[in-house]
């Protein structure tokens, strides 16, 4: 295995370099960039290092690429998995170029300093150790796109059933702490469609907002049925969720609504499928809405993040419980992990920075997160390549 690290910039440098490309990924057009720069910045520091490094745009998505970097070969392997893309910014609250790292308080800061790009140089400085090294299984450094918007990067790796190996760990903040689970999350939309007509005669009109006070009665008492059934003490908040976020209907005091609609979203726990949620859903709210003889739209927002779950004495999680002396834990937020377990990998989340500073405006990394990251990632190459 040859391969040459001479050329390899050290880690500020590449964080550097990676914080000045912007890569926001969007639901909203104005927003959306590609992150073509930023996988080519990727593949022009692995390649002289002996990784096989493949660009593979995300179909649909025109200016979308995942990244898959291949050092050595054989069946299993470790992958570590990052995504490109940053959430958008409102640099009227930044104290500093959202795009120029920034050092002050032993801290780095900038967009995506901690969500996630500074997580590829620390994995690309702990793989410079076992260049030229012979390894047993492979190791593979992934990069993916619109993590932040619609996980379309992911899911395309998942349907193209890449990159294939054994074991994966997601480089998202959580100080440095393994995560075997997080709950999903779900978007919703309702809409009835009923017939308006003047307030003085309900006769002359349906409802619809009425229907929708008694879908809510149904919601509501669903998510009920819900958390008495469902319940993980790994998790702070220990039962699915339900949160009714928005809602509009109608137009005048005087004048019968003729259509009405609710977003809400769901946060299921591990074990529980989407697909049955929004069947058990639909189960309750159409009867509702035939009586009624309203119109019903029912349908995702977005496709979804599943909830995700690694058992607690899965190899991996024991292998990173013991590099960084924390038992594994739950997080609240969502991740590419379903994606990856999907493939068939034993997945796990962990990496430096604190998911508290992510999205936020002065984003940062602290620096004591640095080493001891470069650390743990050695030794999981260690265990998991040689």
């Amino acid at each position: 295995m040859s391969g040459s690290t001479q050329h390899l910039p050290g880690v500020r440098e590449m964080l550097t370099k990676l914080i000045s490309q912007p890569s926001i990924s969007s639901a909203s057009a104005e927003w959306d960039q590609s992150n073509e720069p930023v996988v080519r910045t990727l593949a022009e520091w692995l390649e002289p290092m002996g990784f096989n490094v493949e660009l593979l745009e995300v179909p649909g998505m025109p200016g979308k690429y995942n990244m898959i970097a291949t050092l050595g070969s054989g069946p299993g392997g470790l992958v570590l998995s990052g995504h490109t893309d940053t959430v958008p910014f409102d640099d009227k609250r930044w104290q500093s170029d959202p795009f120029t790292l920034t050092e002050r308080d032993d801290r780095w800061y900038g967009l995506g300093t901690c969500d996630m790009k500074g997580f590829f140089p620390l994995a690309i400085e702990a793989a410079r150790a076992f260049v030229g090294e012979e390894l047993k299984q492979p190791l593979i450094i992934l990069a993916t796109a619109d993590e932040e918007s619609s996980m379309n990067g992911a899911r395309a790796l998942a349907e193209a059933g890449r990159p294939k190996a054994r074991y994966a760990v997601i480089g998202e903040p959580t100080g440095l702490k393994p995560v075997r689970m997080h709950k999903g999350i779900m978007m919703e939309r309702l809409v009835f469609e009923g017939q308006s007509g003047h307030s003085s005669d309900p006769s002359l009109g349906r409802n619809a907002m009425e229907g929708m006070h008694e879908a809510l009665g149904e919601l509501l008492a669903l998510r009920s049925g819900w958390q008495a059934q469902y319940s993980n003490p790994n998790f702070k908040v220990q039962v699915p969720t339900m949160n009714l976020g928005c809602i509009h209907g109608g137009d005048n005091p005087n004048r019968i609504c003729g259509r009405c609609e609710l977003h809400f979203d769901l946060r299921p726990l591990p074990g529980m499928d989407m697909n049955t949620l929004r069947q058990e859903i639909l189960h309750r709210l159409q009867p509702l809405a035939k009586k009624r003889e309203l119109s019903m739209e029912f349908e995702p927002l977005f496709d979804g993040v599943p909830p995700f779950e690694t058992p607690a004495d899965a190899q991996l999680v024991r292998a990173c419980e013991k590099l960084t002396g924390h038992t594994a834990e739950a997080v609240a937020f969502a991740t590419e992990a379903p994606w990856l377990q999907k493939l068939g990998l034993e997945t796990l989340v962990m990496g430096p920075g604190y998911i508290d500073q992510a999205h936020q405006p002065d984003e940062f990394l602290e620096l004591s997160q640095l080493d001891p990251a470069v650390r743990i990632l050695k030794g999981l190459i260690k265990e998991f390549c040689l």
